[in-house]
């Protein structure tokens, strides 16, 4: 059982990873977050923006939504129509847990509320994802296999679970049968882990955990089952929303990386904040989630540059800190140590291969491993399935 989880602040390509993973997986799993989330998979000509089902939907993978998610019916039922009306089978392929709790147009309403309230924004998504998460928390929530029982729900949200009814189970029963018959579960974690409400730079977080925690809380199954963390790492550092963001670069090469990386939001449309590689980050990621091996995304985004800068460490009033700082206002003032790395110019489209690549990319891949003590796995540039490397 593998977990797939972001190590930065989303937006790493998780979307792309899983698809590519899901090639050799059963069950692919989300197990956090709702349609905040937002991960592209590119089949051919065709590009789905999924934000509620697994990834693994578009190989025609048994795909799970399970206990930790929060659900919008109606967007779950807009998503489900729109992925069958582009040829993609659903019915028989998604199964909903029966104990996931439901996001109703009253948590929207109080999400945008609240976030206009706060003196300091958070930058919510505004799809109620908080709301639902408080009311599961004080108890007051509704759970999918228990809707029949409320009275709250409007005609449009009734209508929507009536469509979805038939995907809801007991998928902590699902998937342990599953484990127990020797089939391969592929864990799904949506956000990042610097949006994890406990691990990541609060209060500019999402509200559950996103690391891989979250992964077995989330679905029912065991940690003694995990057999690999797989972490995604993009080539550089990108925030979408506010709060600190130490290697942030406001200056033309900034710009650089957010055009050519085409650095807007799936879900919010949003233009993404853009810096340097954060290993800081991806050190404490590592012990954070477990990880044992990186997929690094986006390499190509940083082809034409002439050096690129790593942050290796974070200086705050003159010292040197051990780790990441768990206040937000020491890393508000943290000031990034940087190395700096040769870049290159050749692009790496028509790249099949480690060698193909450009001497000083392989070294930069090389840097990574180093400075994090963790191997890489895959290397992807471009977003076709065909633009990644097994290494």
């Amino acid at each position: 059982m593998q977990i797939v989880v972001g190590a930065q602040w989303g937006d790493e390509g998780k979307g792309k990873i899983v698809d590519f993973l899901s090639e050799s997986a059963d069950y692919i799993v989300r197990y956090q977050g709702g349609n905040n989330a937002g991960h592209t998979v590119i089949v051919g000509p065709e590009t789905f923006k999924l934000h509620l089902v697994p990834s693994g939907i578009c190989r025609g993978k048994q795909s799970v939504l399970g206990n930790g998610v929060v659900i919008n019916p109606v967007a779950l039922a807009q998503e489900i129509k729109q992925l069958e009306a582009r040829g993609i089978e659903v019915q028989g392929k998604l199964w909903l847990s029966s104990r996931a709790h439901l996001i109703l147009a009253e948590h929207i309403q109080r999400d945008m509320a609240q976030e206009e309230a706060r003196s300091t924004k958070v930058g919510t998504t505004g799809k109620g994802i908080g709301p639902a998460y408080t009311d599961k928390i004080t108890r007051k929530g509704i759970r999918l296999g228990e809707w029949t029982y409320s009275e709250t729900l409007s005609s449009e949200e009734h209508e929507a679970l009536q469509f979805l009814q038939p995907l809801i189970a007991d998928t902590t029963q699902l998937l342990h049968e599953a484990l127990e018959n020797g089939k391969k579960i592929l864990l799904e974690g949506a956000q990042g882990t610097f949006l994890d409400i406990d691990h990541g730079t609060y209060p500019f977080v999402t509200s559950s955990n996103c690391s891989s925690g979250g992964a077995c809380t989330g679905t029912g199954l065991p940690p003694t089952a995990i057999t690999a963390v797989n972490g995604i790492l993009k080539a550089y550092t990108t925030r979408v929303g506010n709060g600190p963001f130490p290697t942030e670069l406001l200056d033309e090469t900034g710009e650089f990386l957010q055009q050519k990386g085409h650095e807007f939001g799936t879900t919010t449309g949003r233009k993404r904040r853009c810096g340097w590689l954060d290993l800081v980050m991806a050190n404490y990621a590592r012990r954070i989630n477990g990880i044992d091996r990186w997929s690094i995304t986006k390499l190509d985004v940083l082809s034409g540059l002439e050096e690129i800068k790593v942050c290796t460490g974070y200086r705050y009033q003159g010292e040197l800190l051990k780790g990441y700082p768990a206040d937000v206002r020491t890393l508000e003032g943290a000031e990034p140590v940087y190395e700096t790395h040769p870049g290159w110019q050749e692009s790496l489209d028509n790249c099949r291969s480690l060698n193909d690549l450009p001497e000083a990319a392989r070294n930069y891949l090389k840097m990574i491993e180093d400075k994090t003590q963790t191997p890489i796995a895959l290397v992807s540039w471009g977003p076709e399935r065909t633009q990644t490397l097994i290494v």
